[in-house]
């Protein structure tokens, strides 16, 4: 099961943020966002299907991020949390730790915006297109 969210990259997109990553419906960012990896995105948590929101709360649930900007990808594989809401209709952030807010979609992910392949970051801030695909098992 797996949705899939697009999205593009921005000037100030830096990817130094060493605990997640963000993927957000604004239209802007500022040097202040360090996680974020792509605005503009054409759909939020709160837009995911019921049946892949429940999916991904079962605390043994496997979430694999693919983030794929012009043929290149990182995955990131993290975990699913009971608490998690899928709320947010601005933000989807993943996170290394267990913290959970309306905005996360995933904790204990084996990667954060600092570990991306700095190409790939490079890439998203010449405004690349971004689709992420969030798969879970």
């Amino acid at each position: 099961m797996e949705e899939v969210v697009r999205a593009r990259g921005h000037e100030h997109v830096a990817a130094t943020h060493g605990s997640t990553f963000e993927v957000t419906t604004d239209d802007w960012l500022t040097p202040a966002g360090d996680c974020i990896v792509g605005i503009e995105a054409d759909r939020a948590p709160a837009d995911f299907d019921d049946a892949f929101v429940d999916a991904c709360r079962d605390p043994g649930a496997t979430i694999t991020l693919t983030l794929d900007v012009g043929g290149r990808t990182r995955a990131v594989r993290a975990r699913g949390h009971p608490d998690l809401t899928f709320e947010s209709d601005r933000s989807a952030v993943v996170r290394t730790s267990t913290y959970v807010d309306d905005r996360t979609v995933a904790v204990g992910a084996d990667a954060a915006a600092a570990d991306l392949d700095r190409s790939l970051v490079s890439a998203l801030a010449d405004g690349a297109a971004l689709t992420l695909t969030l798969a879970v098992d």
